[in-house]
């Protein structure tokens, strides 16, 4: 039986491969969209989930100088009073080709989901602050998000400090916290990033929220995953705050409890997803992802290794895992090994998007899905998020990391996948 069992996989890799392939084929044929065109490029039908859908891929901007990447895209959506459809806004920034070095926060944006990309722009509030000795203060790794209750876009990140070399600064205490910028859509103006202000104790020395999904809960409260520490050099743990906000100001309220895994880095870069009344997480770690849930999005279970629903691990390992959820199902976007992808730095393309089942948090071997193609470039750092009831985006940029990218195809693209739904998500934030 497991002989059969891994044929029937290897078969159906290969067949899912060979359609990347053949749909790759026909992007380069057509040509891809160039900067601020929208063009569908990839079709993926979802049969074998209980709720079906399609992908369709659109290519944002290509830039591939040597100088710089964009990196790190996620997007939200904004109502528009009496418009067609939400305004769309998705934050980016520029990879500087030292790792983990980054530009200030740059924005792009669309005013409806049929019009045309404008930017990206780098707001004066989102810039770098540059210190007296040399020291550049920074914001990585955000995930921008509506809050209706507010009428206000909160992107969330976390604070860098960069030498003039570009390195990453353990030098002051508290100088990895999460920090957050407030866009107001009636004045169309950003305020500058503000520190999340967290409890005196040490173990939030090192606090950030960052490439995280965080939920706004219906009486207008945040829930913020957070990975803590005292220090940078410490293993990682994963705790939840709960943060009001009131237009103006995040204000930490309390925290759950606190996730530990002695195991290299330890628990990091959570995201966090509400599905039929409980609350889902999903951790890094570098060895292998992990999965928790919890009744009331603060107190959480012992994590356990993602696996696939036939016992098998996932293979997903030391970069970042995302949620969709619909009203019907919950899915995971992922990276793994055993893809045919030994050529990508730590198997990071290409993305897949699988449902999960959320008594026995496996993922359904059968639902998986290649949602953005493999293209000799990684794409470990993305985003996901509802858009309307209608569809939801994964976004992710290629990372030109190794020698070989340009060679098998990769552009230093930045993709929207539009996940189109067969039924509406009544978990997406209403428009007024």
């Amino acid at each position: 039986m497991f002989v059969l069992i891994t044929l029937r996989n290897c078969v159906r890799l290969a067949i899912e491969t060979a359609r990347t392939i053949r749909a790759g084929c026909l992007v380069l044929a057509a040509g891809l969209a160039t900067a601020a065109e929208q063009t569908p490029a990839f079709i993926s039908n979802a049969e074998h989930s209980s709720l079906a859908y399609t992908v369709q891929l659109e290519t944002v901007m290509k830039h591939d100088d040597g100088q710089f990447l964009w990196f790190h895209p996620r997007a939200a959506a904004i109502p528009v009073h009496g418009g067609a459809g939400p305004a769309a806004v998705m934050t980016i920034q520029k990879h500087l080709k030292i790792s983990d070095y980054y530009s200030g926060l740059h924005v792009m944006t669309r005013a409806n989901l049929a019009a045309p990309w404008t930017g990206p722009i780098l707001p004066p509030e989102l810039d770098w602050r540059k210190q007296p000795d040399g020291v550049t203060i920074s914001v990585a790794d955000v995930t921008p998000g509506w809050h209706p209750q507010t009428g206000k876009l909160l992107a969330i990140g976390c604070q860098v400090r960069y030498s003039p070399k570009g390195q990453q600064l353990d030098d002051v205490v508290r100088a990895h916290q999460t920090v957050y910028a407030i866009f107001d859509p009636n004045t169309k103006r950003w305020r500058p990033w503000q520190v999340l202000e967290l409890p005196a104790d040490e173990q939030f020395n090192f606090a950030r929220n960052a490439c995280s999904q965080w939920v706004v809960r219906s009486d207008g409260r945040l829930l913020v995953p957070l990975y803590i520490g005292r220090n940078s050099r410490e293993p990682f743990s994963t705790t939840v705050a709960e943060c009001r906000f009131d237009g103006t100001k995040m204000t930490y309220v309390r925290h759950g409890n606190i996730l530990r895994l002695e195991l290299a880095r330890g628990l990091y870069e959570p995201s966090l997803i509400v599905f039929q009344g409980r609350y889902y997480l999903t951790l890094r770690n570098d060895v292998r992802g992990y999965v928790s849930t919890s009744d009331d999005g603060l107190q959480f279970e012992a994590p356990q290794p993602w696996r696939f629903d036939d016992g098998a691990e996932l293979g997903s390992y030391n970069t970042q895992q995302h949620w969709l959820a619909h009203s019907d199902a919950l899915f995971l976007i992922y990276t793994r090994r055993g893809a045919n992808n030994d050529h990508i730095i730590r198997h990071r393309a290409p993305l897949f998007m699988a449902q999960v089942n959320p008594a026995t948090r496996r993922v359904i071997r059968r639902t998986e899905q290649i949602v953005v193609p493999e293209r000799g470039a990684e794409l470990g750092n993305f985003g996901a998020a509802a858009i309307t009831e209608a569809e939801s985006w994964i976004t992710v940029s290629e990372g030109m990391f190794m020698k070989d990218s340009r060679q098998r195809g990769a552009e230093g693209a930045t993709f929207v996948a539009r996940v189109i739904w067969s039924k509406p998500n009544k978990l997406a934030t209403p428009l007024p």
